[in-house]
């Protein structure tokens, strides 16, 4: 049986797929029982360098579907880009390019989906603010775009147009990029963090910039981590929940609001935490229990803490009542997320018609269903826009 590494609340997997983690003792995992269809939909930034996909750039206050395919799989978007995969492991990315971040060898915008080389091998992608990474089916992990922060764990501040092998190990498992920052997961449960460091978001204890994989710690219990605009969470496999960096607007939630932590602080004691998700550019965050609650706090300034207030918290506050929240994903203002019943929400900033609700209203500080369809699966936020998945 082939050996397929790990990306758990990645996308989705086929039964194959599932099997082979299942076997290696990785689960759960998101298994792939339809195939899924694109969505887009917002504006400003991402709409104008063509991150929405759909040949245009024009922004939506609603979601509109990225082409006729049923054949995408994953999605990852953070900045003014996008980057999916194919169920047959091609790689594809369009919008803006500056630093070469859609790794088609050139820094030209593209406003549709353009297939990075020839592979069938991807099996997770990671958009950061200017940097993209991925990991293929072999467990080898690879970079492009913008290098000056380090985030290509490369080496070197050097600029690439097109994937490069980061080191020749073949054990990476998940992959999370911030705006100037990622962090990584092994298959032996070991977390690893490069690039920008300025306020101790790579947990090592200092605020030095590193420009190639740093092991944080000697734990080897992490499960699911993601990066930030300069903090940092992650959860162990025991449930527990920690976090680490920038701390003035509470966003670690310990709270306190003390400038910075630059090692893992755990945030309470509760042992039944399951996935952070995501918060480029940001100052909050929002993090899923075990049990289908979803919890938010740091700053709230556009309501993206979805408390139906506008009061920044530095401690960990539930969003409702509800304990059928499956996934979120949250940029620097707004959140959108799925729940089991396949119904899709957002809240937060929506000015750009980001929040998919038809229209422009400056923010909504509480969750508002988008339309009526029960077939959402998986959601990601860029700058200003989101991408999502449905059956």
């Amino acid at each position: 049986m082939a050996t397929i590494p790990y990306q758990q609340y990645q996308g989705v997997w086929t039964l194959s797929q599932a099997s082979d983690a299942v076997a290696q003792g990785k689960w759960p995992v998101p298994v792939a029982t339809n195939l899924y269809k694109l969505f887009s939909w917002g504006g400003d930034g991402g709409a104008t360098a063509g991150a929405l996909g759909i040949g245009n750039i024009t922004y939506y206050s609603s979601p509109k579907q990225v082409g006729s395919l049923t054949t995408w799989s994953s999605v990852s978007a953070v900045g003014w880009y996008s980057a999916s995969i194919k169920t047959d492991g091609t790689l594809w990315t369009w919008g803006y390019n500056s630093d070469g971040e859609l790794g088609i060898g050139n820094r030209t915008n593209y406003s549709s989906p353009k297939q990075v080389g020839s592979l069938k091998s991807w099996t997770q992608v990671a958009a950061g603010f200017f940097t993209c990474l991925a990991i293929r089916n072999n467990g080898t992990l690879w970079s492009w775009g913008d290098g000056s922060t380090g985030m290509t764990g490369l080496g070197v501040s050097t600029n690439y147009s097109s994937p490069m092998q980061v080191g020749t190990l073949t054990n990476w498992s998940t992959i999370n990029a911030g705006r100037y920052h990622v962090l990584a997961i092994k298959t032996d449960g070991t977390l690893w963090s490069w690039g920008q460091n300025s306020n101790g978001q790579l947990g090592l204890g200092n605020t030095t910039v590193y420009s190639s994989p740093k092991q944080v710690g000697t734990l080897t219990n992490w499960l699911h981590a993601a990066a930030g605009y300069h903090h940092s969470v992650a959860v162990k496999t025991d449930g527990t929940l920690w976090t680490w960096g920038f701390n003035a607007q509470g966003q670690l939630g310990l709270g306190n609001t003390t400038y910075a932590f630059s090692s893992p602080q755990q945030v309470g004691s509760l042992t039944n935490w399951s996935l952070t998700c995501g918060f480029p550019n940001g100052n909050s965050t929002i993090v899923l229990k075990t049990d289908g609650t979803l919890w938010s706090w740091g700053l709230n300034n556009y309501g993206q803490l979805g408390l139906n207030n506008l009061t920044s918290y530095s401690s960990p506050k539930q969003i409702g009542s509800l304990t059928t929240w499956k996934y979120a994903s949250s940029n620097e203002y707004f959140v959108t997320a799925t729940r089991t019943n396949g119904t899709l929400w957002s809240w937060g900033r929506n000015d750009q018609g980001q929040l998919g609700l038809s229209n422009n209203v400056s923010y909504y500080y509480s969750p508002k269903q988008i339309g009526a369809l029960t077939s959402w699966a998986y959601t990601t936020a860029g700058q200003d826009f989101v991408l999502a998945l449905s059956t």
